[in-house]
This record gives structure tokens, C-alpha cells and sequence, in this order.
């Protein structure tokens, strides 16, 4: 007989982690939408947040959820530097140059972090980190929920950003049409300075978001983070931001069912047999492409 208790428990705790994935793929999706740019090294960015909520933890006894204010500011100014620094120069630049770049980011990120913290893997472990409480029948944890909430908060922020001011329009602006914009007085390098800062602090709050729940290790758990963007992305639409919400979601369902009705073993290789059929089925994404906005 179907536990309908059970499917609805998996099902929660899938969608509260999906919440997460959702905030990696938004990231990468909005780099992508306005820069062109198929950002390789945003899963280790994540890694980069896991690491700065241990630091801030070590050191200050900072809540990983505190942290978050700290975080994601600085990491929108790493971001900013990174992309005048290195990707400005690649504006005209054919496509794989992009990609070699990004890549080499990547290592360059996974090494310092390496050389700082060591291979051994990093975790917080809160006062509330095997805390739960129950809704009916259901119990949920109280880490998923908060990272839930974060999640919330910073996509409701990425909404109003992009859809009720001065910059998010310009942000639509250079997404849509790069040369109106400018014909128009908009600062295009300027834009995708300040987007690809948005992208890294969102996946900087992620990796926050994940490290009383996961062990960060340095120069592999990137590689992962990415990939799992690339299906969140794929599965919503590349350049779609409500899209890539709901792919994240499906991504955490698909997960948490997958290891608690099949085998936890293949966790990673669920998201992945969606993907590919996806792909076969629905290359355009199950929502196809639409203008940045959530």
C-alpha cells in the first residue's frame, strides 16, 4: 500500500533542497542571459561560500544564515573584479575562449581554497543541526526549512531588483538587445560587471545555504555544484530565471525520491536520467527561453 505520509515527507524535504539548487541555477542562468557566457566556475563559487561560512564560524561563531550578510556583498565585489579583470577582455572573443577561462577559474578558485583550508572536507555542525519539527504528520528539518526561507528572501530580492528598478531594467535591456541598450546610454560593461557579481553572490548564499548540511572539499565538490546547475538550467530553459526556480525544484524532488524509493547510491545519477531526456525530448528546456525576470 502507498505510504502517501512518506511520499509527502520526501517530497517536502525535496523541494526544500531543490529551493538551493534553484538559487545555483538562477545564478548561472542570469550570467548566461545577459553576458553570453557560460560561467564554468559557478559551482565553485558555492564551494567558496561553504568555506567562507566555515571561516566566519571558526573564527567569530557566526551562524552560517548570519553570515549570509557578510557573504554575498563581498562576493558580488569579488565577482565585479573578476569579470573587469578577466572577462571584459573577452567580450568579442570567440565563445571557447569563455569557456577555457572559466575553467581556469575554476582551478585557480579550487587550488587557493586547497592551499588555505587543506584536502580535509569542512562542515558546520549548528546547535539545531538534527533539530526538526512537525507539521501534522510530517517532520521537517529545521536546517532545510532555513535555508528554505533564505532562499526565498533572496530570490523575492532578485525580483524586485530585476522587475522594479532603474538597473534591473538595464540588466532586461542588455539581455534582450546589447547594442539598443547602449544605443540607448546604457553601460553594458558596467551591466554585466554588476550581473555576474548578482551571480556570484547567489551562488556564494548557496554554498552558505548547504554547509550544515554537506561536507565542502576543496577542488571537487565545484565540479559538482556546476554540473548541477548545468541541469537545473537545461531542464528549465538557459536564460529563463522562473524557469530555472522550477528545475531546481524538480531536481530536489527528483533526488529525494529517487534515493528513498530506488537507492541513495545513484543520487547524483537521477537528476542526471532527467536531464538526458530532457535533452532528447525538450532540447529548448520544458519552459524554453524567455527575458530575465523571475
Amino acid at each position: 500500500m502507498f505510504d502517501y505520509v512518506s511520499f509527502l515527507q520526501n517530497l517536502s524535504n525535496g523541494l526544500l533542497i531543490g529551493g538551493v539548487y534553484a538559487l545555483i541555477g538562477v545564478g548561472l542562468t542570469l550570467v548566461f542571459g545577459v553576458m553570453k557566457t557560460i560561467n564554468f566556475a559557478h559551482g565553485d563559487f558555492v564551494v567558496l561560500g561553504m568555506y567562507g561560512a566555515v571561516l566566519l564560524y571558526t573564527l567569530f561563531g557566526w551562524d552560517p544564515y548570519l553570515s549570509l550578510v557578510l557573504a554575498m556583498p563581498v562576493a558580488f565585489f569579488i565577482g565585479v573584479a573578476i569579470q573587469r579583470v578577466v572577462l571584459s577582455r573577452l567580450v568579442n572573443a570567440p565563445p571557447e575562449s569563455s569557456l577555457l577561462v572559466t575553467l581556469g577559474l575554476a582551478l585557480v578558485i579550487g587550488n587557493i581554497l586547497l592551499l588555505t583550508f587543506g584536502a580535509e572536507p569542512k562542515s558546520v555542525n549548528t546547535p539545531y543541526s538534527s533539530s526538526t519539527f512537525s507539521i501534522g504528520e510530517i517532520s521537517l528539518s529545521v536546517i532545510l526549512v532555513l535555508a528554505g526561507i533564505a532562499t526565498l528572501v533572496i530570490i523575492g530580492g532578485l525580483y524586485i531588483l530585476l522587475n522594479r528598478t532603474e538597473l534591473g531594467r538595464a540588466i532586461r535591456a542588455t539581455s534582450e538587445n546589447r547594442l539598443g541598450a547602449e544605443l540607448v546610454g546604457i553601460n553594458t560593461r558596467r551591466i554585466e560587471a554588476i550581473v555576474f557579481g548578482i551571480g556570484a553572490s547567489l551562488a556564494v548564499a548557496a554554498g552558505v545555504a548547504l554547509i550544515p548540511l554537506l561536507f565542502a572539499t576543496p577542488t571537487f565538490s565545484g565540479a559538482i555544484f556546476t554540473l548541477k546547475a548545468f541541469v537545473v538550467t537545461v531542464l528549465g530553459g538557459l536564460g529563463n530565471i522562473g524557469a530555472a526556480i522550477a528545475g531546481g525544484l524538480l531536481l530536489g524532488v527528483v533526488e529525494v525520491l529517487g534515493a528513498s524509493y530506488i537507492t541513495s547510491d545513484y543520487r547524483d545519477a537521477y537528476g542526471l536520467v532527467v536531464f538526458l531526456l530532457v535533452l532528447l525530448l525538450r532540447p529548448e528546456g520544458l519552459f524554453g527561453k524567455t527575458v530575465n525576470r523571475v
